[in-house]
């Protein structure tokens, strides 16, 4: 009797080791990855080199905006500031990763999510700030708590080509006390964070206000 009760019951015992003690051979074939689509973002090897009109030596450029002078501006652009936080993100194309504060002004960094409307909302104007500044002023985007899908999607669908840096742990927005998104940075020349703006979705106006006012450069309609 206690052989044949022993007999049954070694079946089960096995069937459950194998559960719980399988080898990797043992595993289902992982099914292939579908092939990503090509990311709509620049990559951003070129972050790090000042803009055209700026660098040390720099000729005369072909982009549109200028350095805007009292008559045009109506104001100068603010002394001091604090220098970017010291954080490395990687880039939404891949390669090596950035290192924020290397990143060279003057510039406009974005930060950002799909799922959030404002952000959506201001992105084009973004990107024609991109446009009308090329070799002037550099535009830089900062994906935050977002899928890559979502990212993908947005760059895809408005437009948005500039360079684009992931923060899924929002360690940008701790390290500047700020909860909210949309932010926007407006980083001088000299590396400094001029201003950072929480306001809401910006338009084409009210960049090229901010811009002026904080970088000093005037930006075309």
């Amino acid at each position: 009797m206690n052989r044949r009760l022993a007999l049954a019951v070694l079946p089960l015992l096995l069937a459950v080791a194998g559960c719980t003690s399988g080898t990797a051979d043992d595993a289902p074939a992982p099914r292939p990855a579908a092939a990503e689509r090509p990311s709509p973002f620049r990559d951003c090897t070129a972050l790090s080199t000042a803009p055209a009109a700026t660098s040390p030596g720099s000729g005369s450029s072909t982009a549109t905006a200028t350095p805007a002078s009292p008559s045009t501006s109506g104001t100068t652009p603010p002394a001091g500031g604090s220098a970017l936080p010291e954080l490395t993100l990687s880039c939404f194309t891949g390669g090596a990763p950035v290192v924020l504060r290397e990143v060279a002004g003057p510039a406009v960094i974005n930060v950002w999510a799909s799922w959030c409307p404002p952000c959506r909302k201001e992105l084009p104007a973004f990107q024609r700030l991109s446009e009308r500044t090329a070799g002037q002023l550099q535009v830089v985007g900062v994906n935050s708590r977002d899928s890559r899908s979502g990212a993908q999607s947005i760059g895809e669908d408005f437009g948005v080509r500039f360079p684009m840096l992931v923060d899924q742990g929002e360690a940008l927005q701790r390290e500047l006390k700020r909860n909210a998104i949309p932010l926007t940075l407006f980083v001088a020349a000299d590396g400094q964070v001029r201003h950072i703006d929480a306001t809401g979705a910006l338009d084409d106006a009210k960049l090229a206000k901010l811009v002026r006012q904080h970088l000093g450069l005037a930006v075309p309609a």
